[in-house]
């Protein structure tokens, strides 16, 4: 689809603001990437085009960037990505039977949407939260110790316009192209707010201060 002239009239002034944060122009690619994504819920031909005359770089420059990065998708996204991390700990941990279930469960394979528009499901590596396993991401928010009827639970939630709480980080869950466009630079004000480390990240801490433990260097 292709892009508006409001679309563009908008995504021109947002562009231009982050544009200006940095000291060369291309090192706004990725953010501007994302605002693009955050617009359409995917990077279209239409965005490439968009991001390469904005950065005075070519289509075949930024395309080499959106297929490198998986954050970045090609074909329109539901409302709620759910990436499943099937790396060794969480898929020994049942990550592997998470994501067949939800397959089974939505009737839809890796990296598809339901039929309603609502949930896209993707297989993700390492979400660097092994000490929660397993663990799933709802538009990079986290939902820790999963299990398959959890997953189950929180996808038709999603289907049905249900309030959704991520287990630890922003106290509301937003939607997609929404986080899109925080990665692109525009927080939605919620960084401060929710939990950011729950107690499994905290333990070996804890388990210094009651030892009193201190590093090699003496100091606590």
């Amino acid at each position: 689809m292709a892009l508006s002239d409001e679309q563009r009239g908008r995504l021109a002034t947002d562009a231009a603001e982050i544009i200006g944060r940095y000291p060369r122009a291309r090192s706004a690619l990725l953010p501007l990437l994302h605002l693009v994504q955050a617009e359409e819920g995917y990077v279209s031909a239409d965005g490439i085009e968009f991001c390469a005359a904005q950065l005075g770089l070519t289509e075949a420059e930024v395309t080499a960037v959106v297929s490198f990065y998986t954050m970045f998708k090609r074909r329109p996204v539901g409302d709620y990505h759910v990436g499943v991390c099937t790396n060794a700990l969480c898929a020994v941990m049942g990550g592997d039977a998470i994501f067949a279930d939800l397959q089974q469960h939505l009737g839809i394979g890796n990296d598809e949407t339901t039929p309603d528009g609502k949930v896209t499901i993707e297989h993700l590596e390492c979400n660097a939260a092994c000490d929660y396993a397993p663990v799933m991401m709802i538009n990079w928010e986290f939902f820790d110790d999963m299990t398959p009827q959890r997953a189950r639970d929180l996808v038709d939630g999603l289907r049905a316009g249900a309030d959704v709480t991520p287990t630890r980080g922003a106290p509301r869950l937003c939607t997609w192209r929404q986080a899109s466009r925080i990665l692109a630079g525009f927080p939605d004000g919620q960084a401060a707010d929710g939990h950011t480390a729950g107690h499994a990240s905290l333990a070996g801490l804890r388990i210094a201060k009651e030892h009193g433990w201190v590093p090699d260097g003496g100091r606590p």
